[in-house]
């Protein structure tokens, strides 16, 4: 066996064999035989076994991809159906916006948890996930190690999310609108969201889509507000550009009958482009990463996410 390739315990060495296997499960992802979940899980296990040789450079390409993504699943949906399903998620989105920011200030008193890193937690919580941490941090400027902690435990409940959520929903037979409204509500990031979701079914996709992007639009007023919180009138508030591209892809599918003949293409190459994000995202989760979790953040954001994945069930069901 070549000892430039594997070292004693057998996991490959040689960057150019890692970049290569890399690029190799990365376009396996991106055929119809690879379901969001499975995406997810390869990354995860690409990164312990072999390690990440892109990891330096990914980051600001994952972003990006998941937005371009989003973006074309806009071309999915007519305006009718974006109007509904915004109109049915509002009161659902303001209910548990406001019950987790308030259960995760007391959490963090009876916690004893730093300020700053409990408030990335809750607002990473209550709306979604790494893109509102990262809209609220330039606010209340906390340490780059608080930062990373709230992000890691993000991502990892959003990769448990991804598998429970579908798992829960067929259990108790719910339908597509009920599961796509109860993603957009429960799980933190958008791509967890839309990747459960599309493996439920098209219009439970639809419904998560539309409903967690309206829900990101509240990284705005919750900015201004954390803005007198921590008394920092001076920084900037990062608004969410890319969903008025996803607004405009629905438009063009709605009024111009062109987009009627390859929407539907656009869409299935943007399922594709999600599944390709959520590898690149378990490829950056590592076990040292988690290993840097502590038990009381970790507690107060499992607290939260049971609240808020609990009770808009609840609310959905009945």
């Amino acid at each position: 066996m070549n000892s430039r390739l594997y070292n004693i315990n057998g996991f490959i060495q040689n960057e150019r064999t890692k970049k290569l296997i890399f690029l190799a499960l990365g376009i396996i992802t991106l055929t119809p035989w690879v379901s969001s979940p499975i995406a997810l899980a390869l990354g995860f296990l690409l990164v312990i076994f072999i390690g990440n040789p892109f990891e330096k450079y990914l980051h600001q390409y994952i972003h990006l991809l998941l937005q371009i993504s989003i973006v074309g699943l806009g071309f999915g949906l007519k305006l009718n159906e974006a109007l509904q399903a915004g109109k049915t998620g509002l009161i659902l989105t303001v209910i548990s916006i406001s019950t987790v920011m308030l259960l995760g200030y007391f959490l963090g008193k009876i916690f004893k948890l730093d300020k700053p890193l409990c408030y990335l937690i809750s607002v990473g919580t209550a709306i979604c996930g790494g893109s509102a941490i990262a809209a609220t941090s330039p606010i209340i400027k906390p340490s780059t190690k608080q930062i990373s902690l709230a992000l890691a435990i993000v991502f990892t409940l959003n990769s448990i999310a991804l598998f429970v959520y579908p798992a829960i929903g067929h259990a108790l037979h719910l339908s597509q609108e009920q599961f796509g409204l109860w993603c957009a509500i429960g799980i933190h990031d958008t791509s967890s969201v839309v990747g459960a979701a599309s493996k439920f079914g098209d219009d439970a996709l639809k419904i998560a889509t539309t409903v967690k992007l309206a829900r990101a639009l509240w990284i705005i007023p919750v900015s201004i507000i954390t803005m007198f919180i921590f008394k920092n009138k001076e920084s900037k508030i990062k608004i969410p550009w890319f969903i008025g591209y996803f607004i405009l892809a629905i438009l063009l599918n709605t009024y111009i009958p062109l987009f009627d003949s390859f929407s539907s293409i656009i869409t299935a190459v943007s399922k594709s482009g999600l599944n390709l994000t959520l590898f690149l995202i378990g490829s950056t989760l590592s076990i040292q990463t988690l290993k840097t979790i502590g038990l009381k953040p970790l507690a107060v954001a499992i607290l939260l996410w049971i609240t808020i994945s609990v009770g808009s069930l609840l609310y959905i069901i009945h």
